[in-house]
């Protein structure tokens, strides 16, 4: 049975903004790994539409860019969504009955399942179907923005934390 897992950087005042902040060296090197241990991804459709920027390669990018973006294109994605009517390469469209969906995914599959997305996030944690929460706090307050917990702030507790980088905290929760 898969295990999902949320995980988002977030901003010490718990607003997640990939444009406003970023992971150092040593933690992006930690997302590649993380991207070639999991079985798959599950995305909403504008974390999805964000994230198809690694199906196509980048003049710019140097090595760890290109471990993640290998590592991204193996995983398999399953995308929730009203609106699309395909998606990319090695990705399914998940439809309306988005429970269902994903206890019958959770069932088939081994191995961890990235959960990507705040609202998506809400929507499963509602559900009572995530089985992990990541936490990458970084030393900066943006003061606004999208919450982490964009919805039910499920009881939690804490199960781990370490130090990866320069300056995050992962910290791990499970329900309580």
């Amino acid at each position: 049975m898969a295990r999902l897992v949320f995980g988002m950087n977030q901003s010490l005042d718990g607003y997640v903004d990939h444009m406003k902040f970023a992971p150092d060296p040593a933690l992006f090197l930690h997302f590649v790994d993380e991207a070639r241990g999991q079985t798959g991804s599950i995305y909403g459709r504008k974390i999805y539409e964000i994230m198809r920027y690694w199906d196509d390669e980048q003049p710019e990018w140097g090595e760890p860019e290109r471990a993640f973006a290998d590592a991204w294109r193996k995983q398999h994605k399953w995308v929730v969504s009203r609106t699309l009517t395909s998606v990319g390469p090695n990705a399914s469209l998940i439809g309306s009955d988005l429970e269902e969906a994903i206890r019958a995914l959770k069932e088939k599959q081994d191995g961890e399942i990235e959960v990507a997305g705040p609202d998506l996030a809400s929507s499963l944690t509602a559900l009572g179907l995530i089985d992990e929460y990541r936490i990458y706090l970084h030393p900066v307050v943006l003061g606004e923005g999208m919450p982490y917990f964009a919805g039910p702030r499920p009881p939690l507790r804490l199960v781990s934390h370490d130090r990866i980088g320069g300056e995050a905290l992962r910290l791990v929760y499970i329900p309580a």
